[in-house]
């Protein structure tokens, strides 16, 4: 296990400076093998690195206690190792070396200038609520549960026709959608996916989950957003072959008619070092384009 969490933004610390440091990453994902030697130097002048991982799905160093994860590469090493590690209370610096970094928010450079708050007693951690996700057959059988850190989708998978579920919330029943899928998000993960299906963006500190139709065969289906502690179900009424439970992108499940995904919200959550140079309404201007207006010509030209 790691150490106790540190703080949040604002709140004391219980823990101790970091002085064990996990190492993620993947010399060949772009923007890595340049990244990599400076990390390792800035790391190394505060804390020990006790392990490294080429991948975030690579083996966790055995016997090895570590109280950072520091992670270089995209969003989507970031997920797949905060998925990891989210039951050792560990927290999870992001390096961004990939193409939009909305959860790595940091830069050699700023992690460097960073680097004693980083690695010292009272880090600035964000904390994200996080989804279980569990499949149960039609013939009651139950798959092991995922964690998800960003979404759960339901797609139709080929050939591509129209698939049905029905949804219970805390087990009320609620619409039927016909169409090509269901998102359902985490606000972290409203941003993703949630976001281009037409879902709202939540902020990350609101305990909620949002529910997104992905093409509903319905002018009234909208999205929903729901308190985080009200257990959602879809039961798949009618699947295609590859009709398939996609959780952050990365782990898929096959889906058949009757099978049913429940989705509650994990006891534990996501903590993430943050930087305060950054803020979540900056990062949504600058790397979202929040609200970006169209590129006018000059009057007269």
């Amino acid at each position: 296990m790691g150490s106790p969490p540190a703080k949040t933004a604002g709140t004391a610390s219980p823990s101790r400076a970091c002085n064990d440091v996990l190492l993620v990453a993947s010399p060949d994902r772009p923007g890595v093998p340049q990244a990599l030697p400076d990390v390792r130097r800035i790391v190394s002048a505060h804390a020990q690195i006790v392990g490294e991982m080429p991948t975030a799905d690579a083996p966790l160093p055995a016997g090895v206690e570590f109280c950072r994860a520091v992670a270089i590469g995209g969003d989507g090493t970031f997920i797949a190792i905060a998925r990891r590690l989210i039951d050792r209370d560990v927290p999870i610096v992001g390096v961004n070396s990939g193409r939009l970094g909305f959860l790595a928010e940091f830069d050699p450079a700023s992690l460097e200038r960073h680097a004693a708050m980083v690695f010292g007693p009272e880090p600035m951690l964000r904390q994200r609520i996080v989804m279980q996700v569990r499949v149960r057959r039609a013939d009651g059988t139950a798959v092991e549960p995922e964690i998800a850190v960003n979404d759960a989708v339901v797609t139709s998978g080929p050939p591509y026709r129209m698939i049905e579920a029905r949804l219970r919330f805390g087990g009320d029943v609620g619409p039927d959608i016909s169409g090509d899928g269901l998102i359902v998000a985490t606000p972290t993960g409203s941003t993703a996916y949630n976001v281009s299906a037409g879902g709202p963006i939540v902020h990350p500190d609101v305990e909620a989950f949002v529910v997104t139709p992905n093409a509903a065969h319905s002018l009234a289906f909208r999205p929903i957003v729901v308190p985080s502690d009200l257990g959602i179900s879809i039961e798949v009424v009618r699947a295609n072959e590859g009709t398939t439970l996609v959780i952050d992108g990365h782990v898929n499940i096959i889906l058949r008619t009757g099978d049913r995904v429940d989705i509650v919200r994990y006891a534990r959550k996501s903590q993430l070092v943050g930087n305060p140079d950054g803020s979540y309404w900056g990062t949504l201007l600058s790397k979202m384009r929040w609200a970006a207006p169209p590129n006018y010509r000059e009057r007269g030209a």
